[in-house]
Order: C-alpha cells, then sequence, then structure tokens
C-alpha cells in the first residue's frame, strides 16, 4: 500500500513536466517542476512546511500557537494549511496589492489575514517588518521570517534539487528561476552546483526588481515596474546571501503575459505570472545556449490565483497591455 498521511506527507515529489511547445520551438528540453501539484498549490509549500518544522524541533511553537508571517499570499496559504493540520493558528500580513484570489483563499483556509499598505522594505510598516514586531508581541507565537529562515533554502537543497537531480538523471545544463525571498532559487542552485559545478544558475528577474543589476554589475539598481506578484527583490535576503549565480535574465511584463497565455493555449497549462518570468527566462537562455542543452525551471503556482488579473482583458488594459498584442502562435 502506497498511502500519505495527511497534508504534510503530499508536500514535494512533484513531476517535472516537459513544456513542449517551448521545446519545440527552441530545440532545447525546457522542463517544468510543476510545483503547483503541491497539495497548498505551490512552491512555498515546501518552505512553510520546514519552517515550522524547524520551529518545533527549537521547541519554539507549541499545540494552540501562532505563526505569523508577511507574504504575497502563496507562502501564508502553505502556512495555514500546515497549521490546521498540526493544531496551529495563522496571522497573515499582506500588502493590499495582491491579489483578492489569494486574500479570500487565505481567510477561506481560516488565517487572520491583515492587508497592509504597499511600502518599500525600508519603511518601518513594511509588511515583512511588522510581522515581525506583531509575532514579538505575542505569546507562544513564531515569526515565519520566510526571507532570513534558512529554513526555506534548506527545503529546496533536500528536497527540490535532488527530485530534479533524479527526474532527469542528472542531465542539466542550466537551472534559472525567478526569487522573491530567494529560498527556491538558492537551494536548488547549491545543491545543483555541488552535483555539478558547470551547471549555470541563473535569476530570472522581472522588471522593478535589483537582482538582474546586482547579477551584472554587483550593485542593486531598480528600473521600471512589472504586474508579477511575490517575486523581485530590491534587497539580498539571508535566503539569497552566498547562492551561486552565474548570470540574470530580465523578463518583460509584455513577454511574460505571451509565456503564460502559450503555456495556456498550447501545453494546456494555466499558470501564474511568476511562471511566466521564469519560463520566459528559460526560453531566452535556451535561445542563447542554441539547441541540445536541458534547461530546467519552477512552475510555481496555478493562473487560478491571477484569474481576475492576468486573464481579464479590462485589468490587463488598465495596465497597457493585451492579450491581442502578443503575437501568440495558433492553437492546435
Amino acid at each position: 500500500m502506497d498511502i500519505k498521511q495527511g497534508f504534510v506527507d503530499t508536500v514535494g515529489n512533484t513531476p517535472l513536466i516537459r513544456l513542449n511547445s517551448f521545446s519545440d520551438e527552441t530545440g532545447c528540453e525546457i522542463l517544468g517542476k510543476a510545483e503547483f501539484l503541491n497539495p497548498g498549490g505551490s512552491v512555498k509549500d515546501r518552505a512553510a512546511l520546514y519552517i515550522i518544522q524547524d520551529a518545533e524541533k527549537k521547541g519554539l511553537l507549541k499545540l494552540g500557537g501562532t505563526v505569523v508571517e508577511g507574504t504575497a499570499g502563496n507562502t501564508g496559504i502553505g502556512l495555514t494549511h500546515i497549521c490546521n493540520a498540526k493544531g496551529y493558528k495563522c496571522l497573515i500580513i499582506i500588502p493590499e496589492t495582491q491579489s483578492q484570489e489569494k486574500m479570500d483563499a487565505l481567510r477561506t483556509l481560516g488565517a487572520e489575514v491583515r492587508p497592509v499598505r504597499a511600502v518599500p522594505y525600508k519603511d518601518p510598516n513594511n509588511y515583512v517588518k511588522l510581522s515581525g514586531r506583531l509575532a514579538a508581541e505575542m505569546d507562544n507565537a513564531i515569526w515565519a521570517n520566510q526571507f532570513e529562515n534558512l529554513a526555506n533554502r534548506q527545503a529546496h537543497y533536500e528536497t527540490t534539487g535532488p527530485e530534479m537531480w533524479q527526474q532527469t538523471d542528472g542531465k542539466i545544463d542550466a537551472w534559472v528561476s525567478a526569487t522573491g525571498t530567494g529560498g527556491t532559487y538558492a537551494g536548488v542552485a547549491m545543491f545543483l552546483k555541488e552535483k555539478n559545478p558547470d551547471i549555470q544558475c541563473l535569476v530570472a528577474d522581472p522588471m522593478g526588481s535589483g537582482l538582474y543589476s546586482y547579477a551584472k554589475t554587483g550593485k542593486i539598481e531598480t528600473e521600471g515596474s512589472s504586474i508579477t506578484e511575490g517575486i523581485g527583490n530590491s534587497r539580498i535576503t539571508g535566503n539569497m546571501e552566498g547562492a551561486p549565480i552565474d548570470d540574470a535574465i530580465r523578463i518583460s511584463d509584455r513577454e511574460c503575459l505571451r509565456v503564460i497565455y502559450q503555456l495556456l493555449r498550447q501545453d494546456g497549462l494555466f499558470m501564474g505570472g511568476s511562471v511566466g518570468i521564469n519560463v520566459g527566462a528559460a526560453v531566452a537562455l535556451a535561445k542563447e545556449m542554441g539547441p541540445g542543452h536541458t534547461i530546467v525551471t519552477i512552475l510555481c503556482d496555478s493562473g487560478s490565483r491571477y484569474q481576475s488579473r492576468l486573464y481579464d482583458p479590462q485589468w490587463l488594459a488598465s495596465k497597457g497591455l493585451s492579450v491581442e498584442s502578443l503575437d501568440l502562435p495558433t492553437s492546435g
């Protein structure tokens, strides 16, 4: 018998999917780790599980306690699922700019959700800093602190990276991923570089983030803005410190949209915006490297969490974007 022991036991071991339309287009094997198939619906289930388990091992979290976090949504959803399964409460501080779908999901799951004004990290009322202060004021509570908590990248070093290695028989030429906390990118990059130092590890970055310039020049400089949620950064987080970065690729909102609509119409995959950045960067890298290479990236979450935005013509028009202008390939 092969029976999983509840929600926690179903996190991870996701399939690696060949993205047929883009692989055929580039002559490379472009592979996406199907993290949207985690039980909480995103790659963040892995970090959420490791953060809670780490706090339990250290005796910081006891039955009936509260997990507090500042999150753009997916980590909060993962944390709330696991808190429900383990008998904890969850308090989520979220920027009010995030999609309504994610806020509704958090409330439905039972989290206490406090939307706050979106302000830069340097502001003391930034959602991350605010969540830390609130956790410190509470009894029997922990601050998940996903940006600095190294249990985040450890989850990917111990699970995501090894799974990719096993699924490809170690035949990987490049790893490319956007970063928010840095946990996914860093954990996988550190594992893969240990296995084979020749594997290229690249950061995929949206406009408005400083990581592209950091990879290119060593200095964090931002330019423009992006409609994507939960990725990009204007600082080096604890999880990104010491992570190998060979290069970076910047992807525009227009290219991100083109990618997710092609994935939907050509590959049958209904994906979120960060997937557009990830796969867009993988495609750009494939064209640069030339045919015959294997490039792995992350399919972070489903498009259902962004349906009222990325898949709504009126919302896109309000951002100066339209699906009709994307020059998508013909379906079929």
